[in-house]
């Protein structure tokens, strides 16, 4: 039977090294976390893989903002995926929009490809498709094993019922993993209405870049 399980987004080798010894599944390595997380250094990812030994995922997002991208940011896009792979990461983390909205299956299939062997979610650009329903039947037909989502809402308490919508339309096709502003504080409500899933959160209770050991210990209890 499926399990509840928990996705830490670190910002920077000392959350990715707290996350694992406080009981997390699994990291997904980012920079920036002002922008919303960002492709981080190659430096980082490589002293952050030297050390861990649950899985390690990375976003692979040239720059904040929206999700359409130029020909250039394509192209690092792929460029970052072939040094990251080399580094023997776990997965990758990425999603690209067309200007009206939709999913971009030409570039995501290209992008998704290229990392196999290896797992690819589709991030939170999913927050902003136009349609839930076509969004997720494209993002599948890409070849992404997992959704990262808040439900469109600012975050995951805002957009629990539509969380819960897209997971029952997902079925066990592709993992649903709420993410965006989740807490100890609000885990249980999300359970309450969810199947058991991948939980995504950074764990930061202050001002800083940093995870919460406490924090992941109290998310971990509530799996």
């Amino acid at each position: 039977m499926k399990k509840n399980q928990l996705e830490i987004a670190c910002f920077n080798y000392e959350s990715a090294i707290i996350a694992q010894e406080n009981g997390a599944d699994r990291i997904e390595l980012c920079d920036d976390m002002q922008l919303g997380g960002t492709t981080p250094n190659l430096i980082t990812a490589e002293r952050v893989r030297e050390k861990l030994t649950i899985k390690m995922h990375v976003i692979i997002r040239p720059r904040g903002g929206d999700f359409v991208y130029t020909e250039e940011e394509f192209l690092e896009m792929k460029q970052d995926i072939k040094q990251l792979k080399a580094l023997g990461v776990d997965g990758f983390v990425f999603g690209i929009l067309n200007q009206d909205g939709s999913v971009n299956k030409e570039q995501n299939l290209e992008l998704v490809q290229l990392a196999s062997p290896l797992s690819c979610t589709f991030h939170r650009a999913f927050d902003v498709v136009n349609s839930i329903e076509q969004g997720l039947e494209e993002v599948i037909e890409c070849g992404f094993q997992t959704i990262l989502t808040s439900g469109r809402g600012k975050n995951v308490e805002e957009g629990i019922f539509d969380l819960a919508v897209i997971q029952k339309l997902a079925g066990d096709r592709i993992e649903i993993m709420p993410g965006g502003g989740l807490r100890s504080s609000n885990i249980k409500l999300l359970q309450e209405k969810l199947q058991p899933t991948f939980y995504h959160s950074s764990a930061i209770t202050d001002q800083t870049e940093t995870a919460n050991p406490e924090e992941i210990k109290e998310l971990k209890n509530f799996l």
